[in-house]
């Protein structure tokens, strides 16, 4: 309880230093990242160019790579947001957005707008998020009997994932060719390509979900208490529990519309940030980073492991999050 007034009043140093810390890390992998490609630029000329002393040609290359950037540290941010809240709501490490079918239920949606109305970012976004809705509607109803307990809410989370990979998979192999290579493209989450087109709507979506997400964090961590804990505190449970998962769902698909399903972000974020903060509850803030830094991390990677082909971030992530989730389970076990 200590701990939570100390941060209610801002007077965690830890914290802040682990924000500014993780701050300069991810300036640094922007850095980085916008000087990789076929036209290579040191740091120093990066930074030249941002400030606004580069040449034409270089000013032409950082434009052209820094949406892709900006993408993906809000693509992080979101995931990170969204897997914190779903941890603290179902009180379980596992209770991210990726176990329980959201991510899913998202890239189905997002798959069956691909191949029947297009590509165009906007409705990729609203199929992605219509199918987080449903999927959350689903699996909630299915919760609804016996409550939102961490147990059952996983159990029934992996269930739906694995039947709506079966949806996928299905439609894939009825959609033709060329929608079938594009669906798959994005089903494994890259960040190539991605413009000021991409970035715009994401950047709209953050600004209207992100603030609600903060407005609820003292509520967000009252919730880890117990729900009779929270009640007793004057935090109406039921609203506000039905409010961050929306705003939740709807971050998974804003992300996963953009670049298609990042895995384990969500997963490891929050628990990277608790550990790093060494404090109890929620960490929105340094969860956002650590997210951004994670997704830079892995799309900086993915140009950089080898020299004769490019690694879509979501391969990335998912090698170094599948990692981490064994560390998890046999740490749990022990």
């Amino acid at each position: 309880m200590t701990a939570l007034l100390r941060r209610e009043s801002g007077l965690d140093r830890r914290s802040t230093i682990v924000v500014a810390a993780l701050a300069l890390v991810v300036l640094a992998l922007v850095v980085l990242s916008v000087g990789t490609g076929d036209y290579e630029m040191s740091p120093g000329e990066v930074l030249t160019t941002l400030a606004g002393s580069g040449t034409k040609a270089q000013y032409l290359v950082v434009m052209g790579r820094l949406p892709r950037v900006l993408v993906a540290i809000l693509v992080g941010a979101a995931l990170a947001l969204a897997g914190t809240i779903f941890q603290t709501i179902t009180r379980n490490p596992l209770g991210s957005p990726d176990i329980i079918g959201f991510t899913t239920g998202s890239a189905t949606g997002g798959i069956v707008t691909l191949l029947f109305f297009g590509s165009a970012p906007g409705v990729v976004s609203l199929g992605a998020l219509a199918g987080g809705l449903l999927t959350a509607l689903v699996v909630m109803a299915l919760c609804a009997p016996h409550g939102l307990l961490s147990s059952r809410l996983v159990l029934i989370g992996i269930a739906v994932s694995a039947v709506l990979a079966g949806v996928n998979a299905y439609l894939l192999v009825k959609a033709n060719l060329e929608a079938a290579a594009q669906a798959v493209g994005w089903l494994v989450g890259d960040l190539s390509g991605r413009d000021w087109s991409y970035f715009v709507p994401l950047a709209i979506a953050m600004a209207v979900f992100v603030p609600i997400v903060f407005v609820h964090g003292r509520a967000l961590r009252m919730l880890e208490m117990g729900d009779d804990t929270a009640t007793g505190i004057g935090v109406d449970v039921p609203r506000v529990r039905l409010t961050l998962v929306l705003v939740a769902v709807a971050l998974v698909a804003a992300a996963t519309a953009t670049t298609g399903p990042l895995p384990f972000i969500a997963l490891a974020a929050p628990q990277l940030a608790r550990r790093m903060t060494r404090l109890p509850g929620p960490n929105l803030v340094s969860s956002a980073f650590v997210g951004a830094t994670l997704v830079v991390a892995a799309d900086y990677l993915g140009q950089r492991l080898l020299e004769s082909s490019l690694l879509p971030a979501g391969v990335v992530a998912a090698a170094l999050g599948g990692a981490y989730l064994l560390w998890l389970l046999l740490r749990r076990r022990a």
